[in-house]
């Protein structure tokens, strides 16, 4: 028996949020909305049973490394663990608006 799955990471532009699936089924995301040159992020949530599993890094991971690589946005933490995932890697604080 396999205990590996396969884990996609995308942006799903239509809902304004980054998703993360495991074996094709949802297991987080991180909600955004676009203001003029800025992302705002809003809220992350990951499948309680899965919190321990780091899934949420690396999604917040992913999406910011998306916006750096992909758009001119500022980035605005408005979520919590978004804001703590930046403190916590300072490689990505040139993408911040904290005002």
């Amino acid at each position: 028996m396999s205990t590996s799955m396969s884990t996609s990471i995308r942006n799903d532009v239509r809902r304004n949020r980054y998703t993360i699936a495991l074996d094709d089924e949802l297991a987080g995301f991180a909600d955004y909305r676009l203001e003029g040159s800025r992302i705002v992020f809003t809220r992350t949530e990951v499948d309680p049973a899965r919190r321990q599993s780091g899934l949420a890094g690396r999604l917040v991971e992913y999406a910011l490394d998306d916006v750096r690589t992909s758009s001119a946005l500022t980035v605005v933490p408005q979520c919590t663990f978004v804001a703590h995932f930046i403190d916590e890697h300072p490689d990505y604080q040139e993408l911040v608006d904290r005002g």
